[in-house]
C-alpha cells in the first residue's frame, strides 16, 4: 500500500469524525434540555378520599378527654414502636434523636435534660397537656412552626388516644387522665 492510499483512509476517518462532532453540536443546540432551578421531581397529587367522592365536611374532633375514656394503654405501647426510633421511654433512659419520654405528661416542654431542643419548642412554653400532646402528635408542624421533629404526626384521633394513655402511665406517679364531660340528660 503506498502513501497515497493511506491518506485517502486517513482522510475519510477524519473528514467522519468532523461530521459525528458537527451532527453532535448542531443536535445539542436544537435539542437542548431544560435544567430545573432546584433539582428533584415535582409531584402533583390531588388527594381524593379512598371512595374516590369528593370530601364533605370533616368530622367534628371529639374532646380528648373523650377519646381518653375509651383509650387502651396496650394499643398505645404498640402505636409507640413508631417513637421507639427517635424515643426512649424508660426511666432515665438516654436522649436519642428526639428526647426520653418518661414522665412527658405535665412536663414543660423543652426541658428534658440533655436534649437540644429547637429555639420554637423552647419558645412555646408551658407543660404537655392532654390536649397539647394530641395536637402535638397529629401534626407536630402545625403545633410548632420550626419544630426539628420529622414525624408527619398519626392521622387517626384514637391512636393518638391510644399513645397518650400509654405515655401518661410512663411516670413515677401518673397524673390522672381528665374525666370526660357527661352526656347531656334527656
Amino acid at each position: 500500500m503506498d502513501s497515497f492510499e493511506l491518506n485517502k483512509i486517513l482522510g475519510a476517518l477524519l473528514g467522519t469524525c468532523l461530521i459525528l462532532l458537527s451532527l453532535n453540536i448542531a443536535a445539542g443546540a436544537i435539542f437542548a434540555p431544560h435544567k430545573p432551578d432546584k433539582p428533584g421531581y415535582d409531584i402533583a397529587v390531588v388527594e381524593t378520599p379512598a371512595g374516590g367522592a369528593p370530601a364533605g365536611p370533616a368530622e367534628p374532633e371529639k374532646p380528648i378527654a373523650e377519646l381518653l375514656a375509651s383509650s387502651d394503654v396496650s394499643k398505645g405501647e404498640n402505636s409507640a414502636k413508631k417513637c421507639a426510633a427517635c424515643h426512649t421511654f424508660n426511666k432515665g433512659g438516654p436522649n436519642r434523636v428526639g428526647p426520653n419520654l418518661w414522665g412527658v405528661v405535665s412536663r414543660a416542654k423543652g426541658t428534658e435534660g440533655g436534649f437540644n431542643y429547637s429555639a420554637a419548642l423552647k419558645a412555646k412554653g408551658g407543660e404537655w397537656t392532654y390536649d397539647d400532646l394530641n395536637k402535638f402528635l397529629a401534626s407536630p408542624k402545625a403545633f410548632v412552626q420550626g419544630t426539628n421533629m420529622q414525624f408527619a404526626g398519626l392521622n387517626r384521633a384514637s391512636e393518638r388516644a391510644d399513645v397518650i394513655n400509654y405515655l401518661h402511665t410512663l411516670a413515677d406517679s401518673p397524673k390522672p387522665l381528665p374525666k370526660a364531660a357527661e352526656a347531656p340528660k334527656q
